[in-house]
C-alpha cells in the first residue's frame, strides 16, 4: 500500500468533500513529514489562527494571519470584479481572502478590526496549513 500524498490538492479536495458529506467538523493528521488540518466551516466561515501581537511604532500592533488549511490562496472571490488594494481597513467579520481546494472555497475572516497592510503569500499560490498570508495592524 502506498502512502497518501497529503500535499496533493485533489487528495485534500476528496477528504474535504468526504468530511462535509459525513457532517464532520474537521480532521487533523500528523506524520513525521508534516501535518494536515482540515476544518469544515460553519455558516460564519473559518477563523484564522494568528501569532501573538508584536509591538509596532506609534501605538500599533501587528498580527500575522496564517492559513487554516492547505489549498490555493485567493485574495478575492473568483467572481469578484473589484480588486482588493492594500492597505485597507477591515473589521473583525470582514472576509479578507479564501483558501480553495477544488471547487470549495474557505472564507478567511480578519478576526479583528484594523488595517490589512501586507500580503505575505502570492495570490493563487499553493499554501500549507500555518503558512503566513496577511499582516494586519491594529491600535494597541
Amino acid at each position: 500500500m502506498s502512502a497518501i500524498d497529503f500535499s496533493d490538492p485533489a487528495t485534500i479536495a476528496l477528504l474535504t468533500e468526504a468530511l462535509t458529506a459525513a457532517g464532520v467538523d474537521g480532521l487533523e493528521i500528523s506524520r513525521p513529514g508534516g501535518q494536515l488540518r482540515i476544518i469544515v466551516a460553519g455558516k460564519d466561515g473559518a477563523r484564522i489562527s494568528s501569532t501573538g501581537a508584536t509591538p509596532r511604532a506609534l501605538g500599533f500592533a501587528s498580527v500575522i494571519m496564517k492559513a487554516p488549511m492547505a489549498g490555493r490562496f485567493l485574495v478575492e472571490h473568483p467572481t469578484s470584479t473589484t480588486p482588493q488594494n492594500l492597505p485597507r481597513s477591515v473589521s473583525n467579520a470582514d472576509i479578507v481572502g479564501f483558501v480553495g481546494v477544488g471547487h470549495i472555497l474557505l472564507p478567511l475572516r480578519a478576526g479583528r478590526s484594523g488595517v490589512l497592510t501586507r500580503l505575505l503569500a502570492e495570490p493563487d499560490a499553493l499554501v500549507g496549513f500555518g503558512d503566513p498570508l496577511f499582516e494586519i495592524e491594529f491600535p494597541s
